[in-house]
């Protein structure tokens, strides 16, 4: 019976990956891959020839069975995108149902964005709740950062591009304008780092537009925040909110796309925003 392995692979830069993970992967019968084409590209330039088996998100389930026969010629493989599989990437299903049937299971470590960020950050790091990715609904993501409003550990969390605006709007009504750092495009050529309070990456993003992969780290729970949730909203006062909307139109952003930035920044009703705008 073959065994198991969880392989780490680089979340950009290919200098990353460990000598053990070129030599699982060069000797594994079969390779199960979260991405058939990034999983091409990385064995090719390593100069490894294996079959490779897509196993992702919508398939994990109806693989479960396949991947396991597969097992009992083999050594089995398995890679997501970028980083730790199992970990916001299929995995935990066939880890289970491998150990269930008597399969060894052994990781293989190697690149991680949520220890690259922390690390990094500034932030405690003696302790850490890592929250995978924030629900995609404001009402869900609210009432998910509610549960975690007294946590006292460093906070660790994926969001998409396109949604790290409105999730610091959240952050900052829901946990208060705490410190935190936002690590972009880790490992690669433009990798950044921003650290600040919430309110001031916030202003950040609405002037310059979120590109990228981002992992976000938050400072936890600290016996001042409800004064840090007061300046929150006291960072967005009426001034702040006119003169926010005046910047982004004088870079040539049209006065609808900036009211919908600063509404979706400041927490504020948009035709409030708006009237604001209207009146400077």
């Amino acid at each position: 019976m073959g065994i198991l392995y969880l392989v780490a692979t680089p979340i950009g830069n290919l200098e990353d990956l460990t000598m053990r993970a070129v030599r699982i992967l060069s000797e594994a019968t079969l390779i199960a891959a979260e991405d058939t084409r990034s999983a091409r590209k990385l064995l090719t330039h390593l100069k490894i020839s294996k079959p490779i088996t897509s196993y992702f998100e919508h398939n994990k389930l109806t693989k479960l069975n396949s991947i396991l026969d597969a097992l009992d010629a083999g050594d089995v493989a398995v890679i997501s995108d970028a980083g730790m599989p199992g970990l916001s990437d299929p995995g935990y299903e066939l880890v289970c149902a491998a150990l269930a049937r008597g399969i060894r299971v052994e990781p293989i470590p190697g690149p991680s964005a949520i220890t690259s960020a922390l690390v990094a950050s500034g932030l405690p790091t003696d302790q850490f709740m890592y929250l995978g990715f924030l629900p995609r609904q404001k009402s869900a993501r609210r009432k998910f950062l509610q549960e975690v409003v007294v946590e006292t550990r460093t906070l660790v969390l994926f969001e998409a591009p396109h949604r790290v605006v409105a999730s610091l709007s959240d952050i900052a009504d829901v946990l208060g304008n705490r410190p935190m750092c936002v690590a972009r495009e880790l490992t690669k050529i433009h990798e950044e780092f921003l650290r600040g309070s919430v309110s001031e990456l916030q202003k950040h993003f609405v002037a310059h537009p979120p590109r990228g992969e981002f992992t976000l780290v938050i400072a936890g729970k600290t016996t001042d925040d409800r004064q840090q949730t007061t300046d929150n909203k006291a960072a967005w006062d009426d001034a702040t909110i006119i003169a926010a909307v005046r910047d982004l139109i004088a870079a040539g952003v049209s006065r609808t796309d900036a009211v919908k930035r600063i509404a979706r920044a400041s927490g504020r009703d948009r035709r409030e925003v708006y009237r604001l705008a209207m009146s400077s």
